[in-house]
């Protein structure tokens, strides 16, 4: 797929409807800043957003991700297939920003332990130390998970796990 002859497609469309970027990020929901990494092939848009797209244009999704008009109709159930992944996927999303929000909040807590020991003077002996130290490398740690989390790597790191639990 060539995201430069995509994004000068969906430039055409919006061309030919006679819209800015601006009117149509407010129609999808988005910045126009993201119309314009778009429109110039740096950037793609999500699968739920090219439905939406290729709605609003009244083109198929093949001939987007073609960056070029085809004259068959796209079948119906391709079509419900899909927006069956997209909302699949958009789900996948939720999931994990909701693991990450989850692990977010443990780490603000645990941090904010920490502080209250360390301010109080009781991290320095004894079991407050204990608790105060593994307040500190909790909320270092959910700090690591987050950071992976949002990163490019998380489904790589997914895919790593599933390999090893089909293995045990």
């Amino acid at each position: 797929m060539d995201q430069k002859k995509v994004g000068a497609f969906m430039k055409g469309l919006r061309k030919e409807k006679g819209i800015t970027q601006e009117t149509f990020a407010e129609i999808l929901g988005v910045t126009s800043r993201t119309i314009s990494r778009w429109e110039t092939g740096s950037n793609m848009p999500d699968l739920d957003i090219l439905i939406q797209i290729a709605d609003y244009y009244d083109v198929e999704i093949r001939e987007i991700l073609d960056g070029e008009r085809k004259s068959e109709n796209m079948n119906k159930e391709l079509e419900e297939t899909v927006l069956k992944v997209a909302d699949y996927s958009n789900e996948e999303k939720m999931k994990l920003m909701k693991k990450l929000h989850i692990f977010s909040w443990i780490g603000v807590i645990s941090f904010v332990i920490f502080m209250i020991l360390e301010a109080m003077g009781l991290a320095d002996s004894g079991y407050t130390e204990a608790i105060a130290d593994f307040c500190a490398g909790l909320s270092f740690g959910i700090l690591m998970v987050a950071v992976v989390y949002t990163s490019k790597y998380i489904s790589k790191f997914q895919a790593f796990k599933k390999r090893l639990l089909k293995r045990q």
